[in-house]
Parts: structure tokens; sequence; C-alpha cells
């Protein structure tokens, strides 16, 4: 029997979560599995891993062969750097102290990677945050300054036409309107 560790999908339609499993070759990919080892969450980012890294080493000495998304998950996470420095350990070729160092070193650069990934990230996004407020107060600033022109130009033409009106009520004022006399003999 031919066997394999791959993803399974899970999750809802345009929003894939995989479950890492180990399973006969010939099984449908979401059918039946010897195994699940882990989870694969790509919708986060970074992509959220979770292995047991002690069944993955286990089946990957057995035999079991990784399809190639899985052997990245595996190469990301360290298994594969594992089982080759216990094939050298096993040759004779060093001791299994300086493996587990080398491991160590290994697994922590990488921890600091991401980190430094997750950071970078989240800088990013404060500072799109704050780009955005910029860009933002610019916009309110510029209508403001329409609005404030906007409300001069109609104090200025209400002033405008209050004193053209005054100067027409002054002129109406100035002039004196003749008023008819009636004469006595008009009265009676």
């Amino acid at each position: 029997m031919a066997v394999k560790i791959r993803l399974s999908r899970h999750g809802k339609k345009d929003y894939a979560f995989y479950h890492i499993v180990v399973a006969d070759s010939r099984s449908p990919r979401d059918g039946r599995f010897i195994e699940k080892i882990g989870t694969y969450n790509p919708n986060t980012n970074p992509a959220s891993i979770n292995l047991d890294c002690d069944k993955a080493l286990k089946w990957l000495s057995y035999g079991a062969q990784p399809t190639d998304t899985c052997r990245a998950i595996l190469s990301y996470k360290g298994v594969l750097l594992k089982k080759h420095l216990l094939g050298g350990v096993k040759k004779g070729a060093f001791t299994e102290e300086i493996a587990e160092q080398r491991l160590n070193e290994w697994l922590e650069a990488q921890d600091a990677k991401i980190q430094a990934k997750k950071d970078r990230l989240l800088q990013e996004k404060k500072d799109g945050k704050k780009e955005v407020i910029e860009r933002e107060t610019k916009v309110n600033e510029a209508k403001a300054a329409v609005v404030a022109k906007k409300r001069l130009d109609a104090a200025q033409k209400e002033a405008e036409a209050k004193a053209a009106a005054e100067a027409e009520f002054e002129i109406e004022d100035a002039s004196p309107v003749e008023m008819p006399t009636v004469s006595e003999e008009n009265k009676a």
C-alpha cells in the first residue's frame, strides 16, 4: 500500500482550511485517512500550521511520501531537517547532541524570521492606517476650504444685496415725493 502525507480540504467555499493527513494514495482527497497529523490554514498571514512533528517524522521514517505542498510544510516546520540529521547520526557523522543543537539553532532562526514577518506586517498595517488618516484629513481640509469659500461668497452676496437695498431705500428717502395738494375748490 502506497502511503502519502497530503492535505485534506475542509472549510467553506473560498475559505479553505486543510488537515494534514496520512492516507492511502488510492483513497479520495477528502476521504478515508489513516491518521491526522496536523492542520494548515492558508487564510492567515503568515499561514497557520499546527503539526505534530513526531508523528510526521515517524510516518516519513516508515516511507510515507509527502505531496509537494506537504513537503514544503514539513520543511518549513523542520521535520525534513530533523530526518536528515537523524540519518547523519545513524551513519555516525556526528552525535545526537550535535544534531539536536543544529536543529534548535535552525528552529530559533526560523522563529526569528516568522516573528520578523509578523512585526513587519503589523508595522505596515499601522503605517497604512496612518496614511489613510492623513489622506482623509487632506480631503476633509479641502472640503472645509470649499465650504468656507461658499459661505464667504454667500455672505458677500448677502452683504451686497443688503447694501443695495439700503442704498435704494436712501434714494427713496432723499427724493421728496410731491403730494398733490387738495384745493379748497375740490373739497366742495
